[in-house]
C-alpha cells in the first residue's frame, strides 16, 4: 500500500471499496461469459443435431467444423473437435429433458431453484447457464443419456457451489439413485412441504467410504470413526447439516439419556437427532428413537424451529418390517442403511511393526 493509504483512513477506506467493487464486477463479466459461451455451444450444438450433420456431410465432419471455425476465429479458444462434439452431447441431453418436461422447465429465483410453468424451448432463464463448460463435461459424460439425473445434478452444482471434483466424487457414490430413497413416515407425520423436504434430505444407503476400520468393529468404534472424519460426514449428510455433538447428553424427567449425534438442519430448520447401528434393523429401534425426538422437542426445539426428525441408520433392514415399524409411531423418522468399503482384518493393527521394531531395522 501507498504512504497515503497508511495515514489516511478515508483514502485507504475508498481504495478497499474500489477493490471490492472491482472483484464483484470480474464475478459478474465471468458469470456473463459463461452464460453466452454456453448458449454458443447450445445452438452449436442444436444446428449439428437438425442439420444431421454426420449423415450429410460424413463422420469426420465435426473435425471439419472445428478447422473452418478456427480459421475464421482465429486464436479463439472452445473450438476443438472435443468441444464441438460435446456441445452437440450438450444440446441432445437437455433439449431431452424440456421434452419430457414440457411443463416444467428450471428457473434460478433469487438464490434458490423452482419448477415453474414454462413453455417448452424458452430456456433463456434456465439454471444450465450457471454452471461452468467443465462441470457441465462432466454431467455429460456421466450421464449422457439420463437427462433427469443430468438435471439433478445441474441443481446440486448450483445449490451447494461444487468443484468440479466434488462433482465427480458424488456422481461416483450413485446420489442420484440414493438421494431421498430412505424408508420413512415423513408423509403421514409431517406436514406438506415440509415432508417433501425431509424425505430430500435422506439418503437410502449412506456411504462411508472415507472410513477405513477394523472387520469387527462395535458401534463406539464406528462413531468415534465419523466424528474424526466429521467433515466427510456432514458432505454425506448434505446440504444445511450443522454438527452440535455426540453422544449429546439429555435428560428425561430423573433419567439420563445420551443421543449418539445431534445436528440442526439450517434448510429444514429443524434439529436431526441420528442413531446407528451396527446390525441390522429391529422394531424396538425405533422406540428408542422416538422417544429421543420427542424429548429434543420437549427440551431443546424453540418455537421457531420445526418438529425434530429421527434418522436411524442401520447396517442392514428389511424394509417392509421397517415400514411397518414405522406406522407405529407419530414422531417423523427415517431409516436407512450405510456402506463401508475399507475394512481390514481384526488383528490388521497387529500386524504392523511398531516405531521401535522400524528404529531397529533402520540401525
Amino acid at each position: 500500500m501507498s504512504q497515503l493509504a497508511n495515514i489516511d483512513k478515508d483514502y485507504a477506506s475508498w481504495i478497499e471499496e474500489l477493490s471490492q467493487r472491482y472483484r464483484q464486477c470480474q464475478i459478474k463479466a465471468a458469470i456473463h461469459v459463461n452464460r453466452e459461451m454456453l448458449q454458443f455451444y447450445w445452438t452449436l450444438g442444436r444446428d449439428i443435431a437438425n442439420f444431421h450433420a454426420e449423415s450429410r456431410w460424413g463422420d469426420k465432419i465435426l473435425k471439419i467444423i472445428s478447422t473452418d471455425l478456427k480459421t475464421k476465429l482465429p486464436g479463439v479458444k472452445g473450438l476443438s473437435e472435443t468441444s464441438i462434439g460435446y456441445a452437440k452431447r450438450f444440446y441432445i441431453l437437455y433439449n431431452k429433458y424440456f421434452t419430457i418436461h414440457p411443463q416444467a422447465v428450471d428457473k434460478l429465483i433469487g438464490s434458490s431453484t423452482e419448477i415453474a410453468p414454462q413453455v417448452v424451448g424458452e430456456i433463456q432463464d434456465s439454471i444450465l447457464w450457471h454452471i461452468p463448460w467443465g462441470h457441465h463435461r462432466y454431467i455429460i459424460d456421466k450421464c449422457f443419456n439420463e437427462p433427469l439425473k443430468a438435471m439433478f445434478f445441474v441443481h446440486k452444482t448450483l445449490e451447494n457451489n461444487w468443484s468440479r471434483n466434488v462433482l465427480l466424487n458424488f456422481m461416483d457414490t450413485d446420489l442420484y439413485e440414493r438421494q431421498g430413497k430412505a424408508i420413512s413416515n415423513f408423509k403421514s407425520s409431517l406436514p406438506s412441504p415440509q415432508s417433501d423436504l425431509a424425505q430430500e434430505m435422506t439418503k437410502d444407503p449412506y456411504k462411508f467410504d472415507f472410513l477405513s476400520i477394523t472387520e469387527d468393529y462395535k458401534e463406539k468404534e464406528l462413531k468415534d470413526a465419523l466424528e474424526v472424519n466429521i467433515r466427510n460426514f456432514l458432505l454425506e449428510l448434505g446440504t444445511g447439516f450443522a454438527y452440535i455433538g455426540r453422544e449429546y447428553r439429555i435428560v428425561i424427567g430423573q433419567t439420563e439419556k445420551f443421543i449418539d449425534m445431534l445436528f440442526y438442519n439450517l434448510n429444514l430448520r429443524c434439529y436431526v437427532v441420528v442413531e446407528f447401528k451396527t446390525g441390522k434393523f429391529e422394531p424396538e429401534y425405533i422406540g428408542q428413537l422416538g422417544t429421543y425426538v420427542a424429548a429434543v422437542n420437549h427440551i431443546l426445539k424453540k418455537d421457531i424451529d420445526n418438529p425434530t426428525l429421527g434418522l436411524l441408520i442401520c447396517k442392514s433392514k428389511d424394509n417392509v418390517l421397517a415400514q411397518y415399524a414405522l406406522e407405529s409411531t407419530r414422531q417423523p423418522i427415517g431409516v436407512s442403511e450405510y456402506e463401508l468399503s475399507k475394512l481390514y482384518p481384526s488383528n490388521f493393527k497387529s500386524s504392523l511393526p511398531s516405531i521401535e521394531e522400524i528404529e531397529q531395522e533402520l540401525k
